[in-house]
């Protein structure tokens, strides 16, 4: 299997539950983030295709946030979510062996190093304040339910 499928191999999508933070540690090769969510450190060698995966990952998940640990705008970004209970999947490209490669693949989608990186159905909405500013004007959470409307016809097909 090649990095990029072994990349985010061991994320889960799940309900950010409590209000607390979590705890940041190391299971089985997986670095367990704050809010329920994981990301995996498991990589192959080569550094190849990180456009694809993110696609893969962006495409697969209605919402997406790629964040580092140490992040204070990450952290405001993923509470948000959580405040509004909304499933989310994070990607701490601080703990991917290849997250530098990740960052650099995502300056060249969005025009920015910075992060949160964060997409809502597939498209890029911007970063934390961008997002904070979608959900002040009432338009962040109806984004989160066309994509979930969306997936929910797919599987009655």
């Amino acid at each position: 299997m090649s990095w990029p499928s072994l990349a985010l191999r061991g994320t889960r999508l799940v309900r950010s539950g409590s209000g607390s933070a979590g705890r940041l540690g190391r299971a089985a090769g997986a670095a367990v983030s704050g809010m329920g969510n994981s990301t995996s450190s498991s990589l192959g060698k080569s550094a190849t295709a990180p456009v694809n995966q993110i696609q893969e990952t962006i495409s697969d998940n209605c919402v997406v946030i790629f964040s580092k640990t140490s992040c204070s705008y990450c952290a405001m970004a993923k509470k948000l979510f959580h405040d509004m209970n909304v499933k989310y999947k994070v990607v701490e490209l601080d703990m991917l062996e290849y997250g530098s490669q990740f960052q650099d693949a995502l300056y060249k989608m969005t025009g920015e190093r910075t992060v949160p990186r964060i997409f809502i159905n597939g498209a890029f909405i911007g970063g934390a304040t961008d997002t904070h500013r979608l959900h002040k004007e009432g338009k962040l959470l109806p984004l989160v339910h066309q994509c979930y409307l969306k997936k929910s016809k797919r599987k009655e097909f």
